[in-house]
Order: structure tokens, then C-alpha cells, then sequence
């Protein structure tokens, strides 16, 4: 790992928060292809054979390219650290993504913004992938109590590609959130996006979840969840567009309300191909009472009950 021997303090102070975290700090290893970015500074940069990362700083943030080659099969992930240590200010980043054919590769990425009070992060994620290449995004947050994100990922899945794409934040409070993921699919082309969010007090969360399944035999899945609390306000749109001979794709979204949260769900599906398929399933209310039912009868109580069903939507 490259770093600029006057960012090493904030290079530390970021393993420090993964630390605390429990995040895995082998991910600032010399063996991961990485870019670890605080505010508008690239304080360490790794690329390893297959990989060339390249970034710029920008006013109020960063800019960086990240190439895959053909027939490349990492063995570790690549590694996106998006950090931001003070309590106020606003940050910018954009991630150009292009994986050759033939490869199979996952990012991990993570934005860390612990301390911030009134903070405003956006990013944009464009990703092209090659044919019959295998793409998995993980995309995890730790935020403080006042972050208000603006995030767009857009992917173009080439033939015969795949691509699974996660955004998580289940941990720490969404405060405001606009998320939006989109992904165009070429013949015989696979896309899952999932979003995991948990939104408490006056959090406002806005995500949109959109599939094109442009390609014959291209399959997608939308999938979101999210628990509501206290007075929170969450709004949950999912797309999906049957264009190709045979494509078949499904959205399932799933939010549970608590207190006085405000939820809306809204599924659009659209067929402009009569060999095309799409299915929708959603649920939206309070927890499962059979659930916690049974929870209950094995001598938890009622909020033990629903806290572990909770856990287990939000996967932690």
C-alpha cells in the first residue's frame, strides 16, 4: 500500500474506526487492490496484477478509474474505502468501474464517516461489465447522526455477465438517505440489487431499486427491506422493465413499521415484450405475529422476540 507520509495520521485513524467496527483490516493489506480516500485526499493506493486503479482529487472530493482486465480471478476483494473525519462539510466521489471479459471479481466497499454531525456525501458509481464476467459489490456504511447521502450506482451487465450489488446500513442512522441503484442487462445477462436500511427517530430514506431487462434470457431480482422507527419517513420504489425475448425478472420488497414511522412502497412493472416476464411480491406493516408467536413460546419476550426478527431480515 502506497501512502504519502503526511496522510499517514488519517490513514491510521481509519483503521482505527474499522477497529471499533469490527471491519476487517486485512483489507488495507499489500495483497488487496485498494483506494482508501479521506474527504477530498487519496491517502493510500495498491493495485495488484489485473488491477490498475488510478484516482484524481477533485474540488470537495475524488475522482478514480478502476480497470479490470480480461480473465482475471481475484482471490481477495478489491477494496473501496471512502472515509470522512471531521464532523461538517461535504464530499464528492465518483468511481468509474470497468471489468474485462471472462474475469470474476468483488469490491468491497465502505463509507466511514463516524464523527459527522452535518455532513453530505454523494457518489457516483458507474460499472461496465464485460461478457460472461462476475461482478459483486458490497456496499457498507458507518455513519455519525447527522450524514445526509446522495448515492447512484448504474451498471451495464454485458452478455452472459452477472452482478450482485448490496447496500447495507442496519447499524448506524440512515438521517437522510437518497439511494438509487440502476442496471441495464444484455442477452443472457443476471443482475440482484439488494438494499438493507434501518431508519430511526426523524430519518428521511428514499430508495429506488430499477432493472432493464434489455437482452434475451436476461434474469434480474430487486430486493429491498427496511425497518422504520419512531417517527422516520420511508419511501421504496422498484422498476423493473421486461424489453427482451424471455427476460423474467422479480422485485420483493419488505418494510416493517414501529411507532409512528411513515412508509410507502411503490412497485412499477413494465412489459414491452409479450414473451417477457415480471412478478412482484411486497409486504408492509408490523412484525410477523406467527413469528413472534413462536419466539415467544420459547420463553423470549415480546421485544426479544422482535429484535431477533429484526436481526434476521437485516441480515446482521
Amino acid at each position: 500500500m502506497t501512502i504519502k507520509l503526511d496522510r499517514v495520521k488519517e490513514y491510521e485513524a481509519l483503521i482505527d474506526v474499522y477497529e471499533k467496527e469490527g471491519l476487517d483490516t486485512s483489507l488495507f493489506g499489500d495483497r488487496i487492490a485498494a483506494i482508501i480516500i479521506s474527504g477530498d485526499r487519496i491517502i493510500g493506493l495498491n493495485n495488484v496484477p489485473g488491477v490498475e486503479i488510478t484516482g484524481e482529487e477533485i474540488e470537495n472530493g475524488v475522482k478514480a478509474e478502476v480497470r479490470i482486465a480480461d480473465n482475471v480471478k481475484l482471490p481477495f476483494p478489491i477494496h473501496l474505502c471512502t472515509g470522512y473525519l471531521k464532523s461538517e462539510g461535504y464530499q464528492k466521489v465518483v468511481f468509474n468501474i470497468t471489468v474485462g471479459r471472462n474475469s470474476k471479481v468483488k469490491f468491497t466497499s465502505h463509507c466511514i464517516f463516524p464523527y459527522a454531525k452535518d455532513f453530505t456525501h454523494e457518489a457516483l458509481t458507474k460499472i461496465n461489465i464485460g461478457k460472461n464476467s462476475r461482478v459483486y459489490y458490497d456496499d457498507e456504511h458507518v455513519h455519525g447522526e447527522g450524514v445526509r447521502m446522495i448515492s447512484r450506482t448504474e451498471v451495464e451487465v454485458g452478455e452472459g455477465g452477472r452482478y450482485t450489488g448490496k447496500f447495507s446500513l442496519t447499524k448506524h442512522r440512515a438521517r437522510e438517505l437518497r439511494l438509487e441503484m440502476v442496471a441495464k442487462l444484455a442477452d443472457g445477462a443476471v443482475a440482484e440489487l439488494t438494499s438493507k436500511v434501518k431508519a430511526v427517530k426523524d430519518d428521511s430514506v428514499e430508495i429506488k431499486e430499477v432493472l432493464y431487462l434489455e437482452g434475451a434470457h436476461s434474469h434480474g431480482n430487486l430486493k429491498s427491506t427496511v425497518i422504520a422507527f419512531d417517527r422516520s419517513k420511508v419511501n421504496v420504489v422498484n422498476e423493473a422493465y421486461g424489453l427482451g425475448d424471455y427476460a423474467k425478472g422479480h422485485v420483493e420488497c419488505h418494510e416493517i413499521v414501529k411507532g409512528e414511522a411513515d412508509v410507502q412502497t411503490v412497485p412499477l412493472l413494465r412489459v414491452k415484450n409479450d414473451k417477457a416476464e415480471l412478478t412482484h411480491e411486497a409486504s408492509i406493516g408490523r412484525i410477523n405475529e406467527a413469528q413472534l408467536v413462536q419466539l415467544m413460546a420459547k420463553g423470549l419476550a415480546e421485544e426479544e422476540a422482535a429484535e431477533l426478527i429484526i436481526k434476521g431480515l437485516l441480515g446482521e
